[in-house]
């Protein structure tokens, strides 16, 4: 706890370099507040609670915070510092670099140190990893998401329901409330790192938080720079200002709740505000490089991406239920990375450094390679683990069914680094069709896949009132709509460009149900599924005999090799039920063509005409 003199002197060195900064954050520094968590692990029942309330009945499994410790240095511990110049560094963003204590491009072990000691609720795993809580939010917040509507990109962006509109002035308000609030932090953490592992269009992120647990989630998930990179680092191509344990202000113009996250490209700044959620930043990140790698003419993708031992790249598109991660990790391939790539000139690279898996149900059984990542230098979010032996429970959701690991790439055996390969010869687009009717497999023509690339369609099952499931379509633009930022039709483009350059096969792969829609039919086995990517990979689809599908115009291969023929065409599967066959293919075409007249606009007609025809 600091003195009453050093909380004289702190409240007195605010004063002077913050002209603006409002009474409150004044009795924050006053009152010896930290950066720590806002919130605890709970019961099920009230999963979070703010740090400044009491908490309810703790869950037998849920563990507690540690001691508040006074900072100290290890004796045998020699410094290793990187010193910028402050006003060179920090003059542009506002961060009083005078006042606050500025860890930067900490270790890990260091940030592990001050997560345990500062952030409530922090724990290491029997495993070695960080443990911490993201608070109230335990996902995305995509209807708080802004993009300052300015002259310079007005023109370019999608305005819209994924990137709606907020004024100049309204973020430089948010600005300045996330900047007030971080320098009344005792210490603040500051990361610079890499988006995009291709040297010639990587940009440089600096992320300037006040938990520990974000900076090493975003020291896992960018690209980490050597240090001699470090050395003529310079300036940031774009700063993340994280002020998300402090609430944005509902009554400023363009907000609807307590929570903002916002980026404005031409000051190349990002701010998060009420919300403490890691993967804001990844995504946000994500949305930075949608924007300026197609204004570098490099497309960027929701995917994951492998290559084989014969340099052979194929691309996965899929949204969640597709499969897209158990299928792209193949042992017999190597690992580009995950979730986000780039096409380029050149070829296929990763933009990020790390993975951001999804922890519900992971066992070292269905996916070793995800398992084994979690060790130290990883960080778990929102799981629940035994106060004992602290061993993660991911069968328990009673925190959020998004529980979630970040871990660099290099944690998985298999990654190809530096993640960069070549040109794509494969492009896989998953669906979990729930209504049956898409087959296992099908070849696509460019305008095609263009067409299947702006729909991303898969289903989820919703419960019905009486308790029945059934299907329900779901559309997300180019596999990836909340974080696009241009219209799909000018990723769609490039995608189809790319295609007819460098020859690449396009393939519509299924992995839902068949003979019947999710009430009545099985879901596809996953041998059948591997075996139709296995034959992909192998070639042997180039060679057999196809058959049109009608309405959906889809072209089928009459033989698989390991997967029965009749499972290959809908209608065979469906057997004598050809009148409720029929009236579903039609039923899910009308939602797709429902679905594409949104786009229709920016299409061309050779890409309708790709759509289904009823």
């Amino acid at each position: 706890m600091m003195t009453n003199n050093e909380q004289a002197k702190a409240t007195s060195a605010i004063k002077k370099s913050i002209s603006t900064t409002s009474s409150l954050q004044i009795e924050l520094l006053k009152s010896g507040q930290t950066s720590s968590a806002s919130s605890i692990h709970t019961s099920s029942s009230s999963h979070t609670v703010s740090s400044h309330g009491t908490s309810g009945s703790h869950h037998s499994h849920h563990h507690h915070p540690l001691p508040h410790h006074p900072i100290q240095s290890h004796p045998g511990a020699h410094a290793h510092l990187y010193h910028p110049d402050p006003e060179a560094a920090y003059h542009d963003t506002g961060i009083d670099y005078n006042h606050v204590l500025m860890i930067r491009n900490a270790a890990s072990a260091k940030l592990y140190e001050d997560a345990l000691r500062y952030e409530d609720g922090t724990i290491i795993s029997s495993a070695g990893a960080l443990v911490t809580s993201s608070g109230k939010k335990t996902g995305r917040s995509p209807k708080d998401k802004r993009i300052v509507d300015e002259p310079s990109t007005a023109e370019d962006i999608w305005w819209g329901p994924v990137n709606t509109k907020l004024s100049e002035h309204a973020f430089l308000i948010n600005h300045e409330r996330a900047v007030d609030y971080l320098n009344t932090r005792e210490r603040l953490y500051v990361f610079d790192g890499y988006a995009g592992w291709d040297p010639k269009y990587r940009i440089k992120i600096r992320v300037v938080c006040a938990r520990a647990y974000h900076c090493l989630f975003m020291r896992n998930m960018l690209i980490r720079p050597t240090d001699e990179e470090l050395e003529t680092y310079g300036e940031p191509d774009f700063t993340i200002l994280n002020a998300g344990a402090f609430p944005a202000n509902r009554y400023t113009t363009g907000m609807t709740s307590t929570t903002s996250v916002a980026i404005d490209f031409r000051r190349k700044e990002m701010v998060i505000l009420g919300t403490e959620y890691a993967g804001e930043m990844k995504k946000g990140v994500f949305t930075i490089m949608h924007y300026l790698m197609p204004r570098a003419g490099v497309l960027s993708l929701h995917s994951s991406a492998n290559q084989g031992t014969d340099g052979d790249v194929t691309l996965f598109f899929g949204l969640s239920g597709t499969g897209k991660t158990t299928l792209s990790a193949d042992p017999r391939r190597h690992l580009i990375g995950d979730d986000e790539h780039c096409w380029s000139d050149t070829g296929v690279f990763n933009i990020e450094g790390g993975c951001y898996a999804k922890c519900i149900d992971l066992s070292a059984e269905k996916e070793p390679e995800i398992y084994g990542a979690i060790r130290y230098g990883a960080v778990l979010e929102n799981v629940v683990l035994d106060e004992d032996t602290r061993e993660v429970d991911y069968k328990d959701c009673s925190l959020t069914e998004n529980t979630r690991c970040a871990y660099p790439i290099e944690y998985i055996p298999n990654a190809l680094i530096p993640c960069i390969g070549g040109h794509p010869k494969n492009i896989i687009m998953l669906t979990c069709d729930a209504f049956g009717v898409l087959p296992p497999v099908s070849r696509l023509t460019p305008a095609q896949a263009m067409y299947h690339f702006i729909s991303g369609y898969t289903a989820k099952i919703a419960g019905t009132e009486e308790g029945v499931t059934e299907p329900e379509a779901t559309f997300s633009a180019c596999f990836g709509q909340p974080f696009l930022v241009l219209h799909p039709t000018r990723y769609a483009s490039m995608l189809a460009e790319k295609i007819r350059t460098h020859k690449a096969h396009v393939w519509l792969v299924n992995t839902g149900w068949a003979g019947g829609d999710v009430r009545l039919g099985k879901r596809i086995a996953l041998k059948y599924s591997r075996a139709i990517i296995d034959a992909v990979h192998s070639g042997s689809l180039n060679d057999v005999e196809y058959e049109k599908y009608p309405v959906f115009g889809l072209d089928i291969p009459k033989t698989v090799p390991n997967v029965p023929a009749e499972v290959l065409n809908p209608r065979s599967a469906w057997g004598a039920a050809t009148t409720e066959f029929d009236g579903t293919v039609r039923k899910l075409a009308s939602l797709f063509n429902e679905n594409f007249a949104k786009y229709s606009s920016e299409a061309t007609d050779e890409v309708i005409a790709a759509g289904p025809q009823i």
